[in-house]
């Protein structure tokens, strides 16, 4: 498949979105809800659940399956409490040394004038930074859009994973077109230039695996099931600080350059 072939199976309306990821994979899943702050943002999906009987916190992206629920969860975008939430969460886990699984699929956040005033830019600052330092396993993974920072914002973590047909980017194709050709004609060139499928970021190392996707969801889920059992599982057996040292080394080595 081309790479906007990619972005287009990343974006098919009946692709599984998170929720439908989080209960095929995990089980007595528990929706904790809202900031503390502010209010509760349902683009952000967070609780906690069991996977074969570890107590894990789960943090997800949520685009919503009908236009009602998908207005109500702002399409995906979240706002600064939906990030909000998300630290909540993750602090949470550290406290009671619950590993972290994040899964992501968002155009990016909302980018609005009510998010900008109620601090969106730090709202994502304050994960990423939590992220990097939380002293408990987090694996993060990419199931269809992965836009931007709102995107990065859940996805800094000591394994990233990411599906078969999901793309990961700083931007969108349409988004770079109109901003270095002007050409809303240039979107599959800009899709192949921004280099955000799986294969592309495997080869990066800002991946560390691929999900294929090939057999079927139902294949997909028992598969991620199983990875993350035997991956948290090696990981909790770690010092902290190892854990850490590692996953600070993980974002210093990774990427590459295109001669």
């Amino acid at each position: 498949m081309q790479a906007f072939d990619r972005v287009l199976a990343a974006r098919a309306k009946d692709r599984p979105g998170c929720a439908d990821f989080i209960a095929n994979i995990f089980d007595d899943f528990v929706e904790l809800r809202g900031d503390r702050r502010y209010g509760d943002d349902k683009a952000i999906l967070a609780g906690i659940a069991r996977l074969e009987g570890m107590p894990v916190t789960v943090v997800a992206t949520q685009k919503g399956t009908c236009t009602g629920e998908r207005v109500a969860a702002n399409f995906g975008c979240a706002h600064p409490e939906g990030y909000r939430k998300a630290l909540r969460q993750f602090l949470l886990a550290e406290k009671f040394a619950r590993p972290v699984v994040t899964l992501i699929d968002t155009a990016g956040a909302y980018c609005g004038l009510g998010a900008e005033e109620r601090g969106q830019a730090q709202a994502i600052a304050e994960c990423l930074t939590t992220l990097m330092t939380l002293r408990t396993p987090v694996i993060a993974i990419l199931t269809g859009e992965g836009g931007s920072g709102g995107a990065l914002a859940l996805a800094v973590a000591d394994r990233v994973w990411m599906m078969e047909n999901a793309v990961y980017s700083v931007i969108s194709p349409e988004g770079c077109a109109s901003i270095l050709w002007k050409d809303a004609s240039k979107t599959e060139d800009a899709a192949r230039s921004l280099k955000l499928t799986a294969e592309d970021l495997l080869g990066f190392h800002v991946v560390d695996s691929i999900v294929p996707e090939g057999a079927g969801f139902d294949k997909a889920y028992a598969d991620i099931r199983s990875r993350l059992k035997d991956t948290l599982g090696a990981l909790k057996a770690l010092d902290v600080k190892d854990l850490l040292s590692a996953r600070y080394k993980r974002y210093r080595t990774m990427g590459g350059f295109l001669g």
